[in-house]
């Protein structure tokens, strides 16, 4: 059987030919064209989004990622300084940005783990689908401190008048959920003493408070008590960290007293989800060399800090990881949402 085409059959046939070498040709271009960007990037400014006030602890470690990717990648970076809800609002805002490397944010415990394990699908987005990691920059140690008038000089002098007086000693937090108010419940749940917590709407507040002697003790980032500690108006017992700092070695863990306490926050650098890879690896190898060099290093300690660098899997598995101890500790402790402020 012989088939033989028409005129207007060739013509079609032409016409489809060509609608597909267009689409070919277009998806090539498109290609090509995503590749120069990320061979090229970046070709204009950085932005950096710091979940928290400027001032803070977070603040320096923001400017300081931002000064060593603008020496490598020799472009201005931005620092977008957006407080609130607990670092939710800026979380909201990295997590919403166009994913093409110019937007970037300073990823916190309080807004990757603690805050979802406590909201669950109340916050606006999925710590482990809405971003990618590219690596942690330090660890944040939350400390337990004391008013200096409180008969207390370790760890287990705490305890022991807890034990004593149940319910008798107040700590205050920053809130409801927050990394402080869950290093509360962790000693307590691990020690069995009974204390009150006292939630307040921001962590000066909190420290206020406990300064005026209103609260006797609390858990919150070692930075923000250091200078109390030394005038003696507090007193640092212990730290989460699961080793003592290096900046600060005469400060014991709580771990040597309770074993098994952790509650070591962290801060890392993260991109909105579909963010090319290539770009999420350039940005991952540029901290991993210059974070760990002798003058950075030595301004976080000076800062209270301890430098940390993983890779974009290793920062990852970690916020897994914290994400899964802190759902168990809110269940066990039965902190709910519903007692939020």
């Amino acid at each position: 059987m012989r088939i033989v085409l028409t005129a207007r059959d060739s013509a079609h046939k032409h016409r489809r030919t060509r609608y597909a070498f267009g689409c070919i040709a277009a998806c090539l271009t498109a290609l090509s064209g995503a590749t120069i960007a990320q061979a090229s990037y970046p070709a204009k400014p950085i932005r950096i989004i710091v979940p928290y006030p400027p001032g803070s602890g977070t603040d320096f470690t923001g400017r300081e990622v931002g000064a060593i990717f603008s020496k490598a990648l020799r472009q201005p970076v931005v620092i977008d300084n957006r407080g609130g809800a607990a670092a939710i609002i800026g979380h909201t805002l990295g997590a919403k940005a166009a994913p093409d490397g110019y937007t970037l944010l300073l990823g916190t415990t309080g807004g990757l783990v603690s805050g979802p394990a406590l909201m669950g699908s109340r916050i606006p987005y999925d710590p482990l689908k809405d971003f990618e990691p590219i690596g942690l920059v330090t660890y944040v140690p939350y400390a337990i401190a004391v008013t200096g008038s409180l008969p207390a000089s370790n760890v287990k002098d705490l305890i022991d008048l807890a034990r004593a007086s149940p319910r008798k000693l107040n700590v205050a937090s920053p809130g409801v959920g927050t990394p402080n108010h869950l290093g509360a419940a962790q000693l307590m749940t691990l020690t069995g003493i009974e204390l009150v917590h006292v939630p307040y709407k921001g962590s000066s507040l909190a420290m206020t408070d406990l300064l005026a002697g209103n609260v006797q003790m609390i858990v919150t980032g070692l930075l923000q008590l250091l200078p109390h500690h030394q005038t003696g108006r507090l007193r640092i017992l212990g730290v989460g960290h699961q080793a003592r700092l290096k900046a600060y070695p005469d400060i014991p863990t709580v771990a040597e007293t309770v074993p098994g306490y952790y509650n070591t926050g962290w801060w890392g650098i993260v991109a909105p989800r579909n963010t090319p890879k290539a770009i999420i690896d350039k940005l991952s190898a540029i901290m991993m060399k210059e974070l760990v060099t002798p003058d950075v290093s030595q301004r976080f300690e000076k800062n209270g800090l301890e430098v940390a660098t993983t890779t974009p899997r290793g920062y990852h598995d970690l916020i897994v990881s914290d994400l899964t101890m802190w759902k168990k500790l809110i269940k066990d402790a039965k902190i709910s949402v519903d007692v939020l402020p």
